[in-house]
């Protein structure tokens, strides 16, 4: 997969306390390249899709790797920071948490006015607005907030509120990677990571922020030094379940991109218009413990579909899950569904009773259903159009079908 480290690496470049810490949803801290801070964090998990194919045991503590942490073929080298930064001070009661509901990224910044108007929704009690951009490491996207650390401490889940180290590297120039995003991209809090084009980022901690679709953190400055857009991400608090993901949609304009970060507390009609369905259609296809294996169980459902093909799509799509989306078409999850096509295709093929559009479970199977509706399993010409009717551009049939050539060569 390109731009994205092998198993094997990755098993070499993840120290052992950092990887049980991080998958059970702790916040980890490096300073002066040390372990120096570790909580367990609840949250505010919403099932967006970053989830691995399986869950993975917890490794016990072991001794640190010898060996270099690496993202594909970066090799990292970890440094302490150069720079004293006063320390933010504990959290505890003086820091109150809002936690977001709503996670929506504009088309261009957003005025005065229309903060003003979005404050005002029905059921809306703050608002907050900052810069967002993507950077590259070694070729693999990651969608980052520039945050000013005072301001945005109490969006983020109280057990990194509390954590004064997270607030203070952001006000050294140090990201902050979002756990599962560390997880998945084998991140190593206290390594240094050259940004494609850009400086080198010290990776400072992990932790989990619970914002769908956002990889990390960095402090306001550097995110305007690296070019980011300015005022165009917004986090709106209320009542759960409540705040209008449409009302959103409409003040912010065409091309925005909504999460709904609250999706537990919606009615089964709230959730079909944020991606989920009500009375989802069951297929059985488990949950595999690869992808592999995932392609293959999906592709069965249509006789004459290879699963090289859904392979390349997801590829092609979110890099197998590694970068889920919102698009900026606002196609979301693993298999970048449309909602309003998934609410036609979205199945649920884990039996757990959802159609999760972010689920690699769900979404694969679905995927192959569409391709399969479209006549796929005719092969051939048939197949291209279905490819085509996935992604209106010839160009990215062409480049699925080279990718499920080379899983071909590979694998059969």
């Amino acid at each position: 997969m390109s731009g994205l480290p092998s198993f094997r690496a990755v098993m070499l470049m993840v120290i052992a306390v950092v990887v049980v810490t991080v998958a059970t949803g702790g916040v980890v801290v490096l300073l002066d390249g040390d372990l120096t801070g570790t909580l367990t964090g609840t949250g505010t998990g919403t099932g967006t899709g970053t989830q691995d194919p399986a869950d993975r045991p917890a490794r016990r503590p072991a001794q640190r790797s010898t060996t270099a942490p690496r993202l594909d073929q970066l090799v990292p080298t970890a440094e302490p920071a150069s720079e004293h930064v006063q320390e933010f001070g504990e959290g505890g009661p003086g820091v109150t948490v809002t936690a977001p509901r709503v996670l929506a990224i504009a088309p261009a910044q957003v005025s005065k006015r229309t903060r003003l108007r979005l404050a005002a929704l029905k059921h809306v009690e703050k608002a907050v607005v900052v810069d967002a951009g993507q950077v590259k490491v070694s070729g693999t996207p990651l969608n980052l907030l520039a945050v000013d650390p005072v301001q945005f401490r109490s969006w983020t889940p109280q057990a990194v509120a509390d954590q004064p180290a997270v607030w203070s590297a952001l006000t050294r120039g140090e990201l902050v990677a979002e756990a599962g995003a560390a997880r998945r991209y084998g991140i190593v809090p206290g390594a240094l990571y050259q940004v494609d084009g850009g400086p080198r980022l010290r990776v400072a901690a992990s932790a989990p922020l619970g914002l769908t679709g956002v990889d990390g953190l960095v402090g306001a400055d550097l995110g305007r030094a690296m070019g980011f857009a300015p005022g165009v991400a917004v986090l709106l608090h209320g009542k759960p379940g409540k705040i209008s993901d449409t009302a959103v949609r409409k003040l912010l304009g065409k091309g925005t991109q909504v999460a709904v970060l609250d999706a537990a507390a919606r009615t089964p009609k709230q959730q079909t218009a944020t991606g989920r369905q009500s009375t989802p259609r069951n297929v059985a296809v488990g949950r595999p413990a690869s992808y592999l294996d995932l392609y293959k169980l999906s592709a069965a459902r249509c006789p004459g579909l290879s699963w090289t093909v859904l392979a390349a799509i997801g590829q092609v799509e979110s890099g197998h899950g590694r970068n889920n989306g919102p698009s900026s078409a606002g196609a979301l999850g693993p298999m970048q569904f449309m909602p309003a096509t998934w609410k036609h295709y979205g199945v649920d093929g884990d039996g757990d009773g959802k159609a999760d559009i972010w689920s690699p479970y769900d979404a694969v199977p679905a995927a192959a259903g569409y391709l399969c509706a479209n006549g796929a399993g005719k092969g051939g010409e048939k197949l291209r159009k279905a490819i085509w009717f996935y992604n209106h551009s010839w160009d990215y049939v062409n480049k699925v079908m080279g990718i499920a050539e080379g899983y071909a060569r590979a694998y059969l």
